[in-house]
């Protein structure tokens, strides 16, 4: 079994990187493969609604211009997805908008099967408020792409601002592990 993870701020080791680690680490410790991909900050792409995928039906995006498509790939061939995200005036940041309304498409366009059964998982960094939103734009995706999703003890988010604060945030450092745990249990049980 193997969950990829994407981190979707541009802060290589910032909190929602540090976030998705404990996760990770959970996952680890139960026998779990894990890759940590980082998102933010790089070249990528949103929908031009081309209607392409839908032509085509190749399980790809038609744009070669960034590197979604190595992305959306590595989603389909992982039995486990986290998206990782910081808020960003109550929402995901770009990255992860991206690959959310590309690999939906992609999904949807070539039978809505990509995604389907896999579980999927939600990390959000926050200073202080919007962290819903942001949680819930990620498991709204979850959602329509057929995934299931584990839950935890809390809202899997944590109040940070500079880099390394989640490490002071035990409750959120509680919130992830349970998470990790959880998701693997599930991943466990729907590979079994």
């Amino acid at each position: 079994m193997k969950v990829v993870a994407f981190n979707g701020s541009p802060r290589v080791n910032g909190n929602t990187a540090q976030s998705i680690q404990i996760v990770l680490a959970e996952l680890e410790r139960e026998g779990i493969e894990t890759e940590m991909i980082q998102l933010g900050g790089r070249k990528v792409f949103g929908c031009l609604a081309c209607g392409k995928c839908w032509e085509i039906k190749d399980n790809r995006c038609v744009r070669q211009d960034d590197e979604m498509n190595a992305f959306i790939q590595k989603m389909q061939e992982a039995d486990g997805i986290i998206i990782g995200s910081p808020t960003y005036f109550s929402n995901v940041s770009t990255e992860v908008k991206a690959l959310i309304d590309r690999c939906g498409f992609v999904s949807k366009a070539n039978g809505g099967d990509l995604l389907r059964g896999k579980v999927g998982a939600a990390v959000v960094s926050v200073r202080r408020a919007g962290s819903n939103f942001t949680y819930a734009a990620i498991n709204f995706f979850f959602g329509i792409a057929e995934m299931i999703i584990p839950g935890s003890s809390y809202w899997n988010m944590t109040l940070a601002l500079e880099p390394g604060d989640v490490q002071k945030d035990e409750e959120g450092i509680q919130t992830f592990k349970t998470l990790g745990k959880n998701m693997a249990k599930l991943l466990k049980q729907v590979k079994g």
